[in-house]
């Protein structure tokens, strides 16, 4: 980087102090005109003179690139013309979303993603704030609007608190107080359409989570002499000629508009203009909270004030009377009676008669006005109004879009004042507009160009100063103590007196002679001054620049005000200020002047800077006409020097524009280190301290020591470069420099910094996020194997429990068959033995005279039992496989079937001889037959072999046997009877058939058959295979018989 020489500054607007060399490298770089409008930073312009980069900025222009980067400020040319893709939704998106926002073409929106990223890191001071300056008409007010739609769609919460009530959400509320204000607070003049008549201060509040959560509006100085007062080819406040051609027929006979009227205050009303939008202004009215009353209330309030212009008075005939009012005025007289609720009699004595009080004992004198007091004190009446209306809109807004401050932990300021002036008649007002704009480019200066070569002085590095404009000679010379004009403007105002223009013109020369920003107009009959600003002489009017610093409000006008039937005017004149206005006359050295609440709000707005990190945007018009297209370099550059951007590009491309402190950019970028113990080395550091207080050296200046060689390793790590220091000599290529408490570094340095500890930071992340998921992975693991081993046991304890409770079960089962098993071995061998004891002792006897078994006579009838039958059947024949409702339907079905169909026969012998059988139908699948019986109609005799059939009823199967396999089956499958009801018996017992009611049909034949022998004694069936032996014993005894 070359170094910048400094010397003294020229009067000519472009000639710079260059030697030949110097001019062959302005025109080696203006020799491409191609390439100049790709310089969007006007840092990197080589050499920076005010040629190259009016240059510069004229190419951008030409090819519609509007935004040029400018150091630590933004140059905004105005286009003149609508250029929608430039403010589209779309282009803020994307830079809100871009990792990156500088590496894009400059825009305001980088400017403000870039403050809103500060917000967010949270890097001291938090709170920013964007400082729009520029000339009246350079675009301030567009650039402002944008900036609020920014923010209010970047920062806007996901979920309104409010949902969809009939508040609005607040970045909705914050937008619409832009029209409401402007309609109120702009107008249009020579220079400007849309010219803002105030100054205004929008802080952006957002919260923990960065959403907009709320918002506040601080105006400085409205121009409310334009109310009565307009200069030629100028307006008045837009919203005047918003009511009188947007109004309806209704509105219009309501406010006592009548269409085609004219009126004094209201001129050049044929020219159309974009802000004369009435309903955009009603509907953001309507939603900031003012109902469709209170706005009528205020646009009627305001058409009195457009026929309170209409009055005017004529000089009486006796000057002891008062001022009599024009023939062609008296209908304004009454209008603006009616629409203010004021009588037309009180409004008459408060504007041409004069309340005196004097004396000890406050004697009132009523004293008539003189025409021009007369039309002062209308103008005055005018004025008052329109500007308590527009505190108290000021007021309304701030309520709307106000929150608790603890709901609000930062904000982003937007500073939108009136730009610079010079007309042909300035006044007071002008005079407290440029003083602020002085102060806002002191602010610039003490901030940027002062301030950062005197750190570099103080830091050690070898610097060589730039010259720049400091306007401060002219702050003195407007606010300085104890003498400035300021000063003797309120000096002027405390004395009881009326003020001399000439005598005070005299007063100032002398009192500031000595200042060289001041000098007089002497061909100027009018007395007058004229102040050097910082963007040129301005002549300064003293005619009426007392009284308006003195504001008085006659008290008969607020009485006659207070006094109003109107609810908006008592709103805004309360009877408690009647008091303070009887209270202020007495004391003169308490009267605030106008210039004195000026100062003192300004000075509170700079307090509030200064707490913040400024961000400036330089709006510069290009041309005075507001021409598109139209680029002037003479307009062009005399507000580029005046403002101070070639200087400040000038230090930006020969400086540092990053500057660190050791302590913070240790901790910061500490992580960048190659040693790894850094622990150690910490320890080291302690105790080389403790050892250089033993030796009497400062601990500080090892710990700076210590510091300074950390930053060292981390930029020869990072850079792969080493840092200067204070050697006494800067390398022309010096990118970085170590001070005595701070690091400078250009902005190169820094990305590779941010570059080289985001990948840190990720490769820090990934191993974090590798150990969590690692650590994650295992105890999801081990929680599955405490799982599969909790399951294993579980199950292990049911299924070890269910055997246990079955093998109970089957221990009582068994216990209870091997119990019932020997109680019936014991009843049937008792039987047994007394058939034969009775056999042998009576052998003459007969079969019939035998005694029937006892228990089951009984107990069941051979009726009732030969009737159960059917059932036997049924529960044989009853599928094995089926469970539950099935097997139940099953059993109903069949039990049905052989109810109603009658598919079974029964033939009985009971009291006869023979054999009583059950013959099956042709139709069923079971058949019974008699074949070599024991009995005495059987036709074979029992054979002794082990393996035939002897005496006993044969189940016969069909060729189709039945699916299901039936008790029946199982007796026809075996060849020994033993063999069948033991089958009989384990099936019963495999499948968990009840078996004592299978036991009972069996019961049930064999005890047929025994009928059948008039046999009784015999034990039942299903004990029969526990002594076979004894019945076939029996049998024979039979047969035999």
């Amino acid at each position: 980087m070359p170094k910048q020489k400094n010397g003294p500054k020229e009067d000519s607007a472009i000639q710079n102090d260059l030697n030949e060399s110097f001019e062959e490298d302005v025109r080696a770089f203006l020799s491409d005109e191609e390439k100049l409008h790709l310089f969007d930073d006007l840092t990197k312009v080589n050499p920076v003179t005010t040629t190259t980069v009016l240059k510069c900025l004229q190419a951008r222009y030409t090819v519609n690139l509007f935004y040029t980067n400018a150091g630590c400020s933004l140059v905004a040319l105005n286009p003149f013309q609508p250029v929608s893709y430039l403010y589209s939704p779309e282009l803020m998106r994307e830079y809100h979303v871009a990792l990156r926002p500088q590496d894009l073409k400059p825009h305001i929106f980088a400017v403000a993603e870039q403050t809103y990223r500060n917000v967010q890191s949270q890097i001291a001071p938090v709170n920013q704030s964007i400082i729009v300056s520029g000339e009246s008409g350079a675009g301030k007010t567009w650039t402002s609007r944008c900036l609020m739609k920014f923010y209010a769609s970047v920062a806007a919460p996901v979920i309104s608190p409010k949902g969809n009530e009939t508040v609005e959400r607040i970045e909705k509320r914050v937008l619409d107080s832009n029209p409401v204000m402007e309609a109120f607070g702009n107008a249009c003049t020579l220079r400007n359409n849309n010219s803002s008549r105030f100054g205004k201060y929008i802080q952006l509040q957002l919260d923990r989570c960065h959403h907009l959560t709320s918002a506040s509006i601080r105006t400085f100085l409205l121009e409310k002499t334009r109310v009565a007062y307009q200069a030629p080819n100028e307006r008045n406040f837009h919203i005047f000629y918003q009511i009188t051609k947007g109004a309806t027929a209704e509105e219009r006979l309501e406010w006592n508009l009548p269409e085609g009227a004219e009126y004094r205050w209201l001129p050049n009303s044929e020219r159309n203009l974009d802000e004369d939008c009435f309903e955009v202004t009603r509907d953001a009215m309507f939603h900031l909270g003012i109902d469709h009353s209170t706005q009528n209330n205020i646009f009627k309030v305001l058409s009195g004030l457009l026929h309170l212009g209409n009055i005017q008075f004529s000089n009486p005939v006796d000057e002891s009377q008062p001022c009599e009012l024009e023939h062609k005025t008296k209908d304004s007289v009454k209008a603006a009676g009616a629409l203010l609720h004021i009588p037309v009699e009180e409004l008459l004595e408060s504007l041409r008669i004069r309340t005196i009080t004097a004396g000890k004992q406050q004697q009132v004198f009523k004293k008539p006005c003189s025409r021009a007091e007369c039309e002062t004190r209308r103008d005055c009446l005018a004025k008052v109004i329109y500007a308590k209306l527009f505190e108290w809109l000021v007021l309304v807004i701030n309520e709307s879009i106000y929150a608790d401050p603890s709901a609000w932990t930062s904000f982003i300021g937007l500073l939108d004042v009136y730009g610079f002036e010079a007309f042909p008649e300035n006044n007071l007002e002008q005079l407290c507009i440029n003083y602020a704009n002085e102060k806002l480019q002191q602010h610039f200066v003490a901030h940027y160009l002062k301030a950062q070569q005197d750190e570099y002085a103080a830091e050690g590095l070898q610097w060589s100063f730039i010259s720049y404009q400091d306007n401060q000679k002219c702050l003195d010379l407007i606010e300085g103590n104890p003498l400035s004009i300021f000063s003797l403007l309120n000096e002027e105002c405390r004395l009881n007196r009326s003020s001399n223009t000439d005598l005070f013109q005299t007063r100032i020369e002398k009192a500031l002679s000595n200042n060289q920003c001041l000098s007089r107009n002497k061909f100027s009959k009018q007395p007058n001054f004229i102040i050097s600003h910082y963007a040129g002489k301005v002549c300064y009017q003293l005619a009426a620049m007392v009284e308006k610093n003195k504001d008085p409000i006659a008290p008969e006008l607020v009485q006659v005000l207070q006094n109003s039937k109107d609810p908006l005017l008592q709103k805004l004149f309360s009877v408690t200020e009647r008091n303070q206005t009887n209270i202020r006359p007495q004391n003169r050295a308490a009267v605030v002047t106008v210039v004195a609440k000026f100062k003192g709000s300004l000075e509170h707005l700079m307090q509030i800077l200064n707490s913040t990190t400024p961000h400036y945007i330089r709006c510069i018009k290009p041309n005075a006409d507001c021409k598109a297209m139209t680029f002037k370099r003479e307009e062009v550059l005399s507000q580029l020097q005046a403002c101070g951007i070639v200087e400040a590009i000038t230090i930006s491309a020969a400086g540092f524009p990053v500057r660190i402190p050791l302590q913070s950019f240790t901790e910061r970028y500490g992580i960048l280190r190659t040693s790894c113990g850094s622990n150690k080395n910490r320890g080291c550091d302690k105790s080389n301290c403790h050892t250089a207080e033993q030796n009497g050296n400062t601990p500080v200046a090892d710990d700076d020591r210590a510091s300074r060689s950390l930053v060292f390793e981390i930029l020869q790590n990072v850079t792969g470069q080493t840092a200067a220091e204070q050697t006494g000599n800067r390398a022309e290529n010096t990118s970085v420099y170590c001070g005595k408490t701070k690091v400078f570094m250009v902005n190169s340095v820094l990305e590779q910094l941010e570059a080289r500890r985001a990948g840190v930071l990720n490769e820090k992340a990934f191993c974090i996020q590798y150990c969590w998921r690692r650590f994650k992975q295992r105890k999801l693991a081990k929680e599955r194997w405490s799982a599969t081993v909790i399951q294993a046991a579980v199950r292990s304890w049911l299924a070890k429990n269910r055997f246990q409770r079955m093998r109970r079960a089957a221990r009582v089962i068994k216990h209870g068959w091997r119990k019932w098993k020997a109680k019936m071995a014991a009843l049937a061998a008792a039987e047994l033995d007394e058939g034969e004891e009775k056999g042998l002792s009576v052998p003459g006897a007969t079969l019939t005279s035998a005694k029937p078994p006892c228990s089951l006579e009984t107990t069941w009838p051979l009726q009732a039992i030969i009737q159960f039958w059917p059932l036997g059947l049924v529960l044989a024949a009853a599928p094995i496989t089926v469970t539950g409702p099935r097997r139940d339907l099953c059993l109903l079905a069949c039990l049905k079937v052989l109810q109603e169909n009658d598919c079974y026969k029964v033939e009985s012998c009971f009291f006869g001889c023979g054999i009583t059988s059950i013959r099956a139908l042709p139709q069923g699948s079971v058949k019974f037959h008699c074949k070599k019986s024991p009995l005495h109609y059987a036709d074979v005799s029992p054979h002794t072999d082990a393996y035939s059939i002897t005496g006993f009823n044969q189940i016969l199967l069909d060729k189709k046997p039945p699916s299901n396999i039936a008790f029946g089956h199982l007796i026809g499958l075996f060849p020994s009877r033993k063999d069948c009801l033991q089958a009989a018996a384990f099936k019963l017992l495999n499948v968990r058939i009840c078996c004592y009611l299978r036991a009972f049909c069996i019961n049930a034949l064999y005890v047929q058959y025994a009928s059948d022998l008039k046999w009784g004694g015999i034990p039942p069936l299903t004990h029969a295979h526990t002594n076979t032996t004894r019945m076939l014993n029996i049998i024979r005894r039979n047969q035999m018989l």
